[in-house]
């Protein structure tokens, strides 16, 4: 029922879509191809930048063969509205989150467990290279131009938590694969759009978030969670995509720079988002308002780790019986994770 519904959602933007298209046209006389770029979320946020970043990189590749129309903020499409978006020909790229639509992307979804992935550089690496190794069925229908994650999910709460018998009953935001991780520490999750947040954690709905830690600064969160826990839990996935069809209709020199480009744009992500954007708002929210980082002992952290194996093994359980080699690809996934 959802999916019919999204699907007549995107058919009724294809019309508003195309006369859009006609009133950009001229915008972009001066190039060969131009190529629509549809984000759901804000241009400011991380994947927004990527966004602006390939586009740019893009023109500049081509010599100005190729102008790239961006469409952030669910301008043009919304998350659950991309997939069906792209082959539908309303955007010619659309970037969502697969991690949000496991049951569509049931194989790329592992990359979203409790793996212990130190940052979003080298989650970024790992997701492209298993993607690239695997070639799951689940994007057969796509061309996929760039893919990268969010650093790994943290704890922050309004009062410090240095065991599971801290987080029991506590009422911490999470969402995707982040519940289960909450609820099997003791801690109750609780589902809710980032708009919603701040509020929720100023009037105590909410004890705390478990999401990467630029919503200190981008939400201004620090000013009343003022501890994060330095154990590093679940990621959230992209992926940019064309339709297969479309792809292939480009000339070969404008495939070769958007392949050129699929092989950089993990590092440049991950690297923006580690370097710039978290870390940026950690040094922000320990200045303005003396964000604490709680360290949990040797002996916590392991039982913590513990706890979440039943997690990672129920998921190679499933994918097994559905015949998606899940064993092998966390298998190789923390491999890659390990190299440098």
């Amino acid at each position: 029922m959802l999916r019919s519904q999204i699907s007549r959602r995107v058919f009724t933007l294809a019309a508003s879509a195309a006369v859009l298209s006609l009133g950009l046209a001229a915008q972009a006389s001066a190039a060969e191809i131009t190529l629509k770029y549809a984000f759901f979320a804000p241009e400011g946020t991380f994947p927004g930048q990527q966004m602006l970043h390939w586009a740019e990189e893009m023109k500049k590749r081509t010599n100005g063969k190729v102008e790239v129309q961006t469409f952030p903020g669910g301008t043009l499409l919304g998350a659950r509205e991309m997939w069906d978006g792209v082959t539908m020909g309303i955007t010619d790229i659309g970037l969502s989150a697969p991690s949000y639509d496991p049951g569509r992307f049931p194989l790329s979804s592992g990359i979203a467990l409790p793996l212990g992935f130190p940052d979003a550089t080298t989650a970024s690496r790992v997701l492209w290279e298993v993607t690239n190794e695997f070639e799951p069925k689940e994007f057969e229908r796509f061309k996929v131009i760039a893919m990268f994650t969010s650093e790994p999910g943290y704890l922050m709460t309004r009062e410090p938590v240095r065991s599971e018998a801290d987080l029991k009953g506590m009422r911490v935001r999470a969402t995707g694969s982040g519940v289960p991780v909450i609820n099997a520490l003791g801690g109750s999750a609780v589902g809710m759009a980032m708009p919603e947040v701040p509020q929720a954690v100023q009037t105590g709905v909410v004890q705390g978030v478990m999401t990467s830690r630029e919503v200190l600064q981008d939400f201004r969160l620090a000013e009343n969670l003022k501890y994060v826990t330095d154990y590093p839990m679940v990621v959230t996935t992209f992926a940019a995509v064309m339709d297969k069809n479309r792809y292939e209709k480009l000339p070969d020199d404008v495939k070769q720079v958007i392949e050129e480009l699929g092989d950089e744009i993990h590092a440049w992500t991950g690297n923006y988002h580690d370097n710039k954007n978290v870390q940026g708002a950690l040094e922000w929210s320990a200045k303005e308002h003396g964000l604490q980082v709680v360290e949990l002992s040797g002996e916590e952290y392991g039982k913590w780790d513990k706890t979440l194996q039943p997690l990672v093994d129920q998921w190679i359980v499933e994918a097994d019986k559905k015949g998606l080699l899940g064993d092998k690809y966390i298998a190789r996934v923390v491999e890659l994770r390990d190299q440098q």
